[in-house]
Order: C-alpha cells, then sequence, then structure tokens
C-alpha cells in the first residue's frame, strides 16, 4: 500500500483567532465528515504578534461549538516564511493578509497564496468579525470559501 503526502493547508488572518481559525477547524470538520482526514494537513496563522499565544475569539468558539466543534486547544501563532514550503496551499481571509502574506514570505513562485473566497468565486473580502462583530456572516463566508475549496481540490 502507497502512502500519499496529505495535502497541506494554511489558513490566514490578522490575528489567527477569529477568521483563520474559523477556516482551519470547518475545513478539518468538513474533511473529517467526508473521510478524508488523513489525506490533510490543516493549520491557521496571523500576519500579526498582536494575539500570539491566545485562545479562539469567543465568538468563533461559540460558532464552531455550535456546529459540535471543539477549538479550545487551539492558540494563535504567527506566520512563518518556513510555511512556505511546509504548505501547499496558504490561503488569506482578506486583501490585507494577502498584502501581509506577500511582504512576509516575499515571491510566490509556485503560485501557493490564494484568498479563501476565490474558490467561491468571489474576489471579496472575509470581513473581519473582530470590527463587524458579525460572526454569523463570517461563518457563512468561510464555509462556502471552504466547500469551493474542496471542490477545487476535487474532494
Amino acid at each position: 500500500m502507497t502512502s500519499q503526502k496529505p495535502i497541506s493547508l494554511l489558513f490566514v488572518c490578522h490575528g489567527n483567532i477569529c477568521r483563520s481559525t474559523m477556516a482551519e477547524f470547518v475545513m478539518k470538520d468538513l474533511v473529517a465528515k467526508r473521510g478524508l482526514a488523513d489525506r490533510f494537513h490543516i493549520e491557521s496563522a496571523a500576519t500579526s504578534a498582536e494575539e500570539l499565544g491566545n485562545p479562539v475569539h469567543p465568538g468563533t468558539r461559540r460558532i464552531l461549538e455550535g456546529l459540535g466543534i471543539d477549538c479550545s486547544a487551539k492558540r494563535a501563532r504567527r506566520l512563518r516564511k518556513a510555511d512556505y514550503d511546509e504548505f501547499d496551499l496558504i490561503i488569506a481571509m482578506d486583501s490585507q493578509n494577502m498584502r501581509n502574506m506577500d511582504r512576509m514570505l516575499g515571491d510566490d513562485p509556485d503560485h501557493k497564496l490564494h484568498k479563501l473566497l476565490e474558490y467561491a468565486g468571489s474576489d471579496g473580502d472575509i470581513a473581519d468579525p473582530w470590527y463587524t462583530g458579525d460572526f454569523e456572516t463570517t461563518y457563512d463566508d468561510v464555509n462556502a470559501g471552504c466547500h469551493g475549496l474542496l471542490a477545487f481540490l476535487d474532494y
């Protein structure tokens, strides 16, 4: 039996406590429910150092818990230059994250950097619920992006 390297996905937002964490755990849940968890390695990270080590924002935690998803062990971490080589796709929540990722990671010769809503057929941004307070709309956008990403990956 041959073993295939899992597809590695890294979701990125400003602080890694709201949107990227939501995307990480929604995607983990989607692949687990399809029996594909062993085919994926999924994480999330921040472009800033503001929330490093902090737990998931209560609004994101509430959404995830309502879906039966446990994120209690998650702590915010920062995007590292080495992540470019370690992940197949690095997926930003908005245009500002894309600019920060480009600055932090340098060139994108392998075309790994994308915005999540690209996979839902939009060039839009996922609004930051830290500012909007609207975690439900953020979830809807994240969920659409994650479903689109799975379809893009032929799952």
